[in-house]
């Protein structure tokens, strides 16, 4: 990470740090969901910003600890909801109703979420296997699921011998491409899976889709 002098304020000016990050940060997943990571431009996110590019490099280093602090950011916010979740006093049904419709909602939500991770997986996953903070994100999302499936298995409502990351990956392939495939599917079926009228089926779908992966029945012969 290239070392920037903190460059002088305009107008003698003090800036709150948190809050001039926070703004660039808010540019900055607004450019590289709308350009990608190749098409963004720094100089760009700068001109929209109350700042100027010295001082993006001065907090983030370079283009490349920008996108990572983006990525950081919109994995956060769903890493937190899940985590507030209250699945202790739910039934395990409900509890992992509860956490796919979580998803589901935060996804629609976040399109610009979907948009980057589709980004970053363009390009390998590099930023997110190069931060420690990336690379420790994902175990809190499986603690919540795994604390849901052992309440399951224990009372005897979930039958099925059920991996926490491939629970996790169903919930979240089903929530992805509705906002990925969105206009592809529209455009090919004449269906907008985002319509809110149908919001509440979706979530039910998703929800009946999980319990009965966790119910199933897989013993043979």
């Amino acid at each position: 990470m290239t070392s920037v002098d903190e460059p002088a304020r305009p107008n003698g000016r003090i800036r709150d740090a948190a809050r001039t990050q926070a703004e660039i940060l808010d540019v900055a997943t607004q450019e590289f969901a709308r350009a990608g990571y190749d098409g963004a431009r720094v100089d760009e996110i700068a001109a929209r910003t109350r700042t100027t590019k010295r001082m993006i490099y001065y907090y983030f280093g370079g283009k490349d600890q920008l996108f990572t602090a983006v990525l950081e950011r919109a994995y956060g916010v769903i890493r937190e909801a899940e985590q507030k979740l209250d699945v202790e006093h739910l039934d395990p049904v409900a509890a992992i109703r509860r956490l796919a419709e979580l998803t589901l909602d935060h996804h629609e939500q976040h399109p610009d979420f979907i948009r980057l991770v589709s980004i970053e997986n363009i390009h390998g996953a590099e930023h997110i296997a190069a931060s420690e903070r990336l690379a420790k994100i994902g175990s809190p999302a499986l603690e919540v699921i795994r604390r849901i499936l052992a309440s399951g298995q224990e009372s005897g409502l979930f039958t099925a011998d059920v991996d926490a990351v491939d629970l996790h990956a169903m919930i979240s392939s089903f929530c992805f491409f509705r906002v990925a495939n969105r206009h592809t599917f529209g455009a090919l079926f004449g269906r907008d899976l985002v319509d809110p009228a149908r919001r509440e089926h979706y979530r039910a779908m998703l929800g009946d889709m999980v319990i009965a992966y966790l119910t199933a029945d897989r013993t043979t012969d």
